[in-house]
């Protein structure tokens, strides 16, 4: 049996410039937090500028010369995206790494963002597919760029695919718009590397069951699926291992997935994971991806690093 990768494993990170969504609480400070210490230069996007903030204050009190910077970023708001990404673009400098890790789930209500999508879709989806697009010149700007997609073990009750009714229209149902959204991040990471080829790396992972702040806005239901988990569940820094070993790790694989590797793959130190097969239909990923590159004008460029 292999050694279970842990935090020994990140290699040191100084000179890089990483990027990490929704990154103020949870899952995703605390991969800020191994980032730094790893001696990267951390940007922690978040819709709340203040609490972005003082998340990088807690990660300065714990590594005082940490490179962490904040950037505001709502995912629904396609001027809050042009904004952020135009901040990061303007000193022409590489990233690294991006990690899509930002997300709301099973809201109990149908919502819609500022230009009338489904709040889920919106930010868990397009919001990041805009985002990827449009930091692509300053990704392949770097010798080795790597975007790191957050999905979760739910993109398997996604389906069917292709995935249709995008923005839940047709019905709105909590979890299984959640789990369509998961299920869209996967086949969205996969068509990236298939149109990225070698140009850049395109990883997946998931934290398994992880106590993050997804659950103070969510269904009735997710919360008692929560219940029922709930000896299970391992706490935020064990949630983050997955991400940071596909953000870090030089064995994880083009378009690879990875999760937990213990009890039902919802705890434990980090290992490769499968997808549902529905994950792996390169067409409707094809679809998938032409779509939102209609519904957001912005396609994936590739050529001399330049973006559309």
């Amino acid at each position: 049996m292999s050694k279970a990768w842990t935090l020994k494993d990140i290699p040191s990170l100084a000179g890089k410039r990483v990027i990490v969504t929704g990154a103020n609480s949870g899952i995703g400070w605390h991969a800020a937090l191994e980032l730094t210490r790893a001696g990267a230069e951390v940007t922690i996007a978040s819709r709340n500028a203040a609490k972005a903030e003082d998340a990088a204050r807690r990660i300065l009190a714990i590594v005082p010369d940490a490179k962490v910077n904040t950037g505001k970023l709502d995912l629904s708001n396609p001027a809050s995206v042009k904004a952020f990404t135009e901040s990061q673009l303007a000193s022409l400098r590489p990233i690294d790494v991006l990690i899509n890790n930002a997300g709301v789930m099973a809201l109990p209500n149908r919502r819609e963002s500022v230009d009338g999508h489904e709040m889920q879709f919106a930010t868990n989806v397009l919001g990041p597919y805009r985002l990827t697009a449009l930091l692509l010149p300053a990704l392949l700007r770097s010798a080795a760029p790597r975007v790191v997609t957050v999905a979760s073990g739910t993109h398997a009750m996604g389906g069917p695919v292709p995935i249709a009714d995008l923005d839940s229209k047709q019905g709105y149902k909590p979890i299984k718009a959640y789990a369509k959204t998961k299920l869209a991040n996967v086949l969205v990471a996969r068509e990236l590397q298939r149109r990225a080829g070698d140009r850049l790396l395109s990883v997946i992972c998931h934290p398994g069951a992880s106590k993050t702040n997804l659950f103070a806005d969510t269904s009735a239901l997710m919360l008692l699926s929560v219940f029922a988990l709930y000896p299970l569940i391992q706490d935020a820094a064990m949630g983050a291992e997955p991400t940071l070993m596909a953000a870090t790790s030089k064995n994880v694989g083009p378009g690879g997935y990875y999760g937990p590797g213990g009890f039902m793959r919802l705890r434990g130190h980090p290992s490769e994971d499968k997808t549902a097969l529905l994950a792996d239909d390169a067409e409707a990923g094809r679809i998938l991806v032409d779509e939102l590159e209609r519904m957001s004008g912005i396609s994936l460029v590739f050529d001399a690093g330049e973006a559309a």
